[in-house]
């Protein structure tokens, strides 16, 4: 007669008899080392956080060789919806000397791609392709009705799109 499986994490099995908490395995819990035995994620490099990860602060940007800050997330998200930082502003947290750009910091800019953005709103502006891309289901459908408002307004996105003055369906920049 063979043997029922055991339930996971040390729960009882069906005959009534409890069963012994399961271990974690080794290392679960200890902290991951990146580069140069820097703290970060594992499969990162240099400690850099990965993509989705949850971002830390304060953060320090360098403007001109000058180290501006301590900026929290919410202020450094404002300062990118407004513009007063770009993609390719070098940005570090306190707790890490690296910089990084700040189109990599998780949250901070959108994953779409405005060099994307611009080939679809020119090639398939029309039919609202790249409103879809964007994340604008309900604006995408409007254009694909009107056909790009007779070309009007698909012109208009496209100049709009151009000046990297839209934003994604949640209102971050552009990468």
């Amino acid at each position: 007669m063979t043997q029922p499986p055991t339930p996971p994490y040390g729960g009882s099995d069906p005959y009534g008899q409890q069963q012994p908490p399961q271990q974690p395995p080794a290392g679960y819990g200890q902290p991951q080392y990146g580069a140069y035995g820097a703290p970060g994620v594992p499969g990162q490099p240099g400690g850099q956080p990965g993509y989705g990860a949850a971002p830390s602060g304060p953060f320090f940007i360098n403007y001109l060789g000058q180290d501006q800050g301590p900026i929290e997330f919410g202020q450094l998200a404002q300062m990118a919806v407004a513009g007063q930082i770009k993609p390719d502003t070098a940005v570090r947290t306190a707790d890490s000397q690296q910089y990084w750009l700040a189109k990599d910091v998780p949250g901070l800019y959108s994953d779409k791609e405005w060099l994307t953005t611009v080939l679809l709103s020119w090639l398939v502006g029309t039919f609202g392709v790249d409103r879809f891309y964007l994340g604008y289901t309900g604006l995408g459908v409007a254009k694909l009705l009107t056909c790009g408002g007779l070309g009007i307004w698909a012109i208009i996105d496209l100049v709009l799109v151009l000046l990297r003055k839209v934003p994604d369906a949640q209102g971050r920049p552009l990468r």
